[in-house]
């Protein structure tokens, strides 16, 4: 099996475990991506393509009215070690609170979108009490199984919710570059699987999550200030305005950072809406620290990076150009952590990363709000000391903070990774304005 996708920032990224089928492996996977930067001479240099239409038009793209998109992201690698499935999205509340899901992640390989696993996508079997609906899937020639058939019965009972299915994250984000060479054939390849017929009604368009244009992520990528611009422009003038095309781009916001390496806000024309990940500034790559909460929505005295928080984020896409109702806001339902701290507040030293269920460093809200309770807030999100560890993670008081600048703001909405960090009642999407 491939490696699992993950998403990175501007040192590191937020990190998930996923678990294979077949080998039962363990393995980790990261989600997260940054903001843009934007130059009067983009619209020339892209191909001719319909721009985005506006939100809440009425030509299908997107029935939500503007600062309420709730997006949130739902692995195809959680229906294994994580147990959680798309079933879970309707017990637990959520269903009732989203308007869009990101489905993640489709694989780009030699520069054109592929399956990411074929087993959990369409063809692991459930049963009744699995199902969303109540019914077992069937092994009728021809039948959808897996998630996309699942996802397909949640929108029967949900008709206003739209899927997305996202391509790349961290891992994944290597063939990009070889993409952006062809733009045309990949939109191309991406358009032949969104819109196979197999599956067709289930997703109402792409995600792009390329970590990152034209600076290094996991790889290098030298595609040019351009790069973006044109891949997305290709990708509009071949889905339509009718269906969405969305992108997760970094937030780093420092001068010089991965924001001023692409033009987003001359790409922004041709996206519904953009998704920076507010997410994974700090975390216990920096072994020894010092700690800081990994989503900051602004800054505070003792900060370690300049840039690295939700506002600055939020700022200087706006400056660039980048229209408020095309930015969402980012929230992680997970905290980062550090062992061997002897501080409660922020910027202490420590040992190494605190030990997490699927990966050290890294643990689900529902697991920290009994584990490890919230006792202290820093610039708009909470952090706790629980003997020698210290976790930040967000809480639904500090998500309602959040929603609150998300609106004075004027953004087009929030996104969270992911669906299954949350209680079984949805404790955080709930919070979510």
């Amino acid at each position: 099996m491939p490696a699992r996708p993950r998403t990175l920032l501007p040192s590191r990224p937020r990190t998930v475990l996923a678990a294979f089928a077949a080998a039962g492996a363990l393995l980790t996977t990261t989600l997260l991506t940054g903001p843009a930067t934007a130059s009067p001479a983009a619209s020339a240099a892209a191909p001719a393509a319909p721009a985005a239409p506006a939100a809440g038009s009425d030509d299908g793209s997107d029935d939500t009215a503007s600062g309420r998109k709730v997006v949130g992201y739902f692995t195809n690698w959680g229906v294994y070690e994580r147990n959680y499935h798309v079933k879970n999205i309707q017990t637990s509340g959520s269903a009732d609170r989203l308007t869009h899901i990101n489905y993640a992640f489709g694989n780009v390989t030699n520069g054109k979108c592929t399956i990411g696993d074929s087993y959990a996508d369409y063809d692991k079997a459930y049963d009744a009490a699995g199902s969303v609906d109540g019914k077992a899937d069937t092994w009728d020639n021809g039948a959808l199984r897996g998630n996309f058939n699942q996802l397909r019965k949640l929108k029967k009972l949900h008709p206003g919710l739209k899927v997305v299915w996202s391509f790349g994250g961290w891992t994944w984000s290597g063939g990009f570059g070889e993409a952006a060479r062809n733009p045309a054939a990949f939109a191309e390849s991406c358009y032949g699987l969104v819109k196979d017929p197999r599956w067709a009604d289930v997703f109402d368009g792409i995600d792009i999550d390329w970590e990152y244009p034209n600076a290094c992520g996991l790889t290098c990528d030298t595609s040019g200030r351009e790069g973006f611009v044109k891949l997305m422009a290709a990708l509009r003038a071949k889905f339509g305005t009718r269906n969405l095309v969305t992108a997760a781009i970094t937030a780093d916001a420092s001068d010089g950072g991965k924001i001023d390496a692409v033009d987003y806000a001359g790409a922004a024309r041709y996206v519904d809406w953009y998704n920076p990940m507010t997410y994974d500034f700090f975390g216990a790559w920096d072994a020894k620290g010092p700690t800081a909460p990994h989503s900051p929505l602004t800054s505070y005295t003792g900060i370690p990076k300049p840039g690295f928080n939700s506002d600055a984020t939020i700022t200087k896409l706006k400056s660039l150009g980048v229209p408020s109702s095309k930015l969402l806001l980012g929230i992680g339902f997970y905290g980062r952590g550090w062992t061997g701290v002897n501080q409660s507040a922020p910027g202490g030293t420590a040992t190494g990363p605190a030990k997490g269920t699927y990966e050290d460093g890294f643990e689900d809200y529902k697991v920290l709000k009994a584990k490890c309770p919230a006792n202290g807030t820093v610039a708009g999100t909470a952090y706790a000391k629980c003997g020698s560890d210290w976790w930040s993670y967000d809480t639904p008081s500090t998500i309602a903070g959040k929603t609150a600048y998300k609106n004075r703001q004027g953004l087009g909405g929030t996104f969270f990774w992911e669906l299954s960090g949350d209680t079984a009642d949805g404790e955080l999407i709930k919070s979510i304005g």
